[in-house]
């Protein structure tokens, strides 16, 4: 990645002078033909997770369709953690570069997006007036609003749903865990053949965040402010939980995998017989794509599993922020959704309400037969709601004071 992808552009009366031009005004999302007229011969730097090859490919689609369809460019800057990203933007305010920042959009939520608003580091409003907000239905599902049960006030836009789904080899367990007591159960008798990703990955805290739910008793905590608690009371059966299971885990607790996708390797390697992803499709699509064996398949929990909408954002120092807002309501288009949704790209689940579509809109998310791999339809109405942003960060950092290795 270029260390300056933004030259500042002086002319020769302001260089004399010592002085820059002046910044341009952001444009105005209600002015949507003016931002898409200022959008075309932008290239936007996106800043996205990319330690998928599946997330990697819808992105890469997705740029093809917007230099065709709007003359933007998209680069895609992989992260390993979004927190680097919002800490490259925290540092440019703090140098004073309020117009020329690096980053133009990012894939974002829970605690990430809670410390850029903390720090105003976003622009914004801006999501609500896309015109392709509109097809998520808002009033009805309000959790393409809400983030780790922070109001988005238009600061985010959505663009996909993720929630955990447990996968097993149905060749080697005939009836897999439904509850985390069970889980530990089932590692106890099968040791070593489970695991979950080192903290801080995303899909590992989750798992985290999943246990601590259902185990303990003072679960109405975890939706408010980490200060209005007391940490070590409500997380002590976590804790308690985890050294039970650890000794169980693969290499015994004493290395964990560094992602999901890192799961979905050992699973494919014959190293574990349970894993779990935060996207539903994950195993059919790994089946498919012949990463899995057939006998895989797909399950939740009975209490429900975590699940969240992801969101992107706009830094408030984008220099282009309209081609930004033209990506953001992209992503929101039916032909985008269901792109992403189809198992042969990605299988990510939408964001908009299908049933408030058209009948031709409709059309493009049907996929025909289930695969023997997929949930039913119906299996992910039990969605648990993520805890408050500022659990996550507490329960990371216990963590690796804990069981910190590698």
């Amino acid at each position: 990645m270029p260390i300056n992808r933004h030259p500042i552009r002086f002319t020769i009366a302001t260089t004399l002078l010592g002085l820059a031009l002046p910044a341009m005004a952001n444009p105005d999302p209600d002015d949507w033909q003016s931002v898409v007229s200022q959008a075309e011969g932008q290239t936007v730097y996106w800043n996205a997770w990319g330690g998928d090859t599946r997330t990697n490919r819808y992105i890469d689609w997705v740029a093809e369709q917007m230099q065709a369809q709007y003359g933007v460019d998209v680069e895609h800057v992989k992260l390993d953690d979004t927190g680097s990203a919002v800490a490259r933007v925290l540092a440019e305010k703090q140098a004073g570069n309020h117009d020329e920042g690096s980053i133009d959009l990012i894939w974002i939520n829970g605690e990430n997006f809670a410390a850029m608003r903390d720090n105003d580091l976003l622009f914004g409003p801006f999501a609500e007036a896309l015109p392709h907000f509109a097809l998520t239905n808002a009033d009805e599902n309000p959790e393409v609003v809400t983030d780790f049960t922070l109001p988005t006030e238009g600061y985010e836009s959505p663009w996909g749903k993720a929630q955990i789904t447990f996968y097993y080899d149905s060749a080697q367990t005939e009836t897999p865990p439904k509850d985390m007591q069970s889980l530990l159960a089932w590692a106890r008798a099968n040791s070593g053949q489970f695991s979950y990703p080192r903290i801080p990955d995303f899909t590992g805290s989750t798992f985290l965040k999943q246990a601590l739910i259902e185990l303990t008793e003072q679960d109405e905590a975890l939706y408010q402010p980490l200060s209005e608690s007391d940490f070590e009371t409500v997380t002590e059966p976590l804790w308690t939980y985890l050294d039970a299971l650890h000794p169980h885990l693969w290499r015994s607790g004493r290395s964990f995998p560094d992602s999901g996708p890192n799961l979905r390797t050992l699973m494919s390697d014959g190293e574990l017989s349970l894993a779990f992803s935060f996207y539903p499709t994950d195993a059919a699509v790994a089946v498919m794509e012949y990463e899995l064996p057939d006998s895989v398949r797909s399950y939740v929990l009975e209490g429900g599993t975590l699940g969240n909408v992801h969101f992107v954002a706009i830094p408030y120092n984008s220099p282009h922020k309209a081609g930004a807002m033209v990506l953001a309501n992209y992503l929101l288009s039916t032909e985008a959704q269901a792109e992403k949704q189809s198992l042969a790209m990605w299988g990510d689940r939408s964001v908009l309400d299908i049933n408030q579509l058209d009948t031709d809109a409709q059309a493009l998310f049907e996929q025909g037969d289930r695969h023997p791999s997929e949930l039913p339809a119906d299996a992910l109405s039990n969605t648990l709601p993520e805890p408050h942003p500022s659990w996550m960060t507490a329960l990371q950092d216990a963590w690796l004071e804990r069981y910190g290795v590698n």
